[in-house]
């Protein structure tokens, strides 16, 4: 290993948490700068919490294109794109349409794989760590479907998955039944992912700030990076309200804000924030034992420590964080089609959650050195797998900062590839 260096990382979601984790673990200083205060409402903490080797194929997949064209005609659909005049959104909307496609997503399939089984198994060990204070559940993933439509292509998704060794599994609804008896479904079938596993993020998130704070890591809560100090291809500070910053390596971990964090540092690094919903019940009428997604509407179902989270929706609006009530509904009028037993009623006073995923084009994560600075990282660009892919962001960002070659290849998620 390399000679302990000072590492400041910005963002204080999980991708931020757990790079500081990771780097504290191999013996280097960290400081963590996060715009938000301590009790922040980050997109880390009211996601679906989901563990997803069963998700290999990116955001940028064959049919997405067409499918938010349709979509945009439906105030309550899952995928959205509010038209708008931005350069930005242009610019990533070409290349995301250059990435949807067959080639691509095949060259993408198996390095999401690897991170997700690789994350999968850093969760294992932190969970044993510290006593599972987060309630990590192995028990696998439904994807629930409607429609023989919805049953085909998730059968067809099961047939690539077994190809990539991520087991899957196509079951009837009996079968579907016997497998999770606590709640009744509506559904023309199933495809059962057993590697899929879900968790408390909020508990989390939680547990691991504290372990951090307690590790010495430094923390400077509602801190601003206004400005960035350069010269000669290096960094050598960060501006903020209260101050300059100085460290030996800077990495951006700044979720769907990691563009505006980097304004100013001439890197090119295309983004759109994706805007999603959850909501949460604490006394459900029914609590399954295995997370699920309903396939056609789109909607993740989390059983966590009692509650029940339903969280969908993927909104390309920018920085825009208010709330759109007929997204809100398209979940809640989602759940009775799969889980009968349930109504839209059951959601009344339910405050709604959102937070906003940071999408790359290609839906793939940002993970490396950029090229301009020999000491500028990033780690961003996660979209919806933000949660089940921080644990190996963080450890491959630890090993880069510490000059050592990542366990894996991270060719395509190289921040340079813009």
């Amino acid at each position: 290993m390399s000679a302990s260096k000072t590492i400041l990382v910005i963002g204080g979601g999980v991708i931020g948490l757990c790079v500081a984790y990771y780097a504290r673990q191999k013996g280097h200083r960290v400081i963590l700068v996060e715009r938000g205060t301590p009790d922040r409402d980050s997109c880390s903490l009211g996601n679906a919490g989901m563990i997803v080797p069963s998700h290999f194929v990116p955001l940028a997949a064959p049919g997405m294109i067409s499918y938010g064209l349709r979509a945009m005609w439906n105030p309550e659909s899952p995928f959205y794109i509010r038209p708008r005049l931005s350069p930005d959104l242009v610019n990533w909307g070409l290349k995301f349409a250059q990435a949807a496609t067959p080639e691509r997503v095949a060259k993408a399939a198996p390095v999401l794989r690897d991170l997700n089984l690789a994350s999968r198994q850093c969760y294992i060990e932190l969970a044993e760590q510290r006593g599972n204070d987060f309630c990590l559940q192995q028990k696998g993933l439904l994807m629930l479907c409607k429609t023989e439509a919805g049953m085909h292509e998730e059968a067809e998704v099961a047939k690539q998955a077994n190809a990539l060794g991520i087991p899957a599994e196509v079951l009837t609804p009996e079968e579907t039944a016997k497998l999770e008896p606590n709640v009744q479904m509506d559904i023309a079938g199933a495809v059962y992912f057993p590697k899929d596993c879900h968790l408390s993020p909020n508990r989390f998130v939680a547990g691991l700030t504290r372990q951090l704070q307690a590790d010495g890591v430094t923390f400077h809560w509602a801190t601003e990076v206004t400005g960035w100090r350069t010269a000669n291809g290096t960094v050598h500070g960060v501006v903020t309200a209260q101050g300059e910053l100085h460290a030996d390596e800077y990495v951006i971990a700044g979720g769907a804000w990691s563009p505006q964090v980097a304004r100013g540092l001439d890197v090119k690094l295309p983004m759109q924030a994706g805007k999603g919903y959850s909501l949460t019940l604490t006394q459900p009428k029914r609590l399954p034992e295995i997370c699920a997604i309903f396939v056609e509407a789109r909607v993740a179902v989390t059983p966590m420590a009692g509650s029940l989270r339903f969280g969908g929706t993927m909104e390309i609006t920018g920085l825009d964080e208010p709330i759109n009530p007929a997204r809100v509904r398209g979940i809640a009028n989602a759940v009775p089609k799969y889980f009968p037993e349930f109504t839209p009623d059951d959601f009344a006073g339910v405050q709604p959650w959102r937070g906003l995923r940071p999408c790359s084009p290609d839906g793939l994560p940002y993970i490396g050195r950029f090229k301009r600075y020999a000491n500028l990282s990033v780690a961003t660009g996660h979209a919806m797998m933000g949660l089940s892919l921080g644990p190996i962001t963080g450890k491959l960002m630890a090993q880069v900062l510490s000059d050592e070659p990542p366990e894996m290849d991270m060719a395509l998620l190289d921040p340079r590839r813009y």
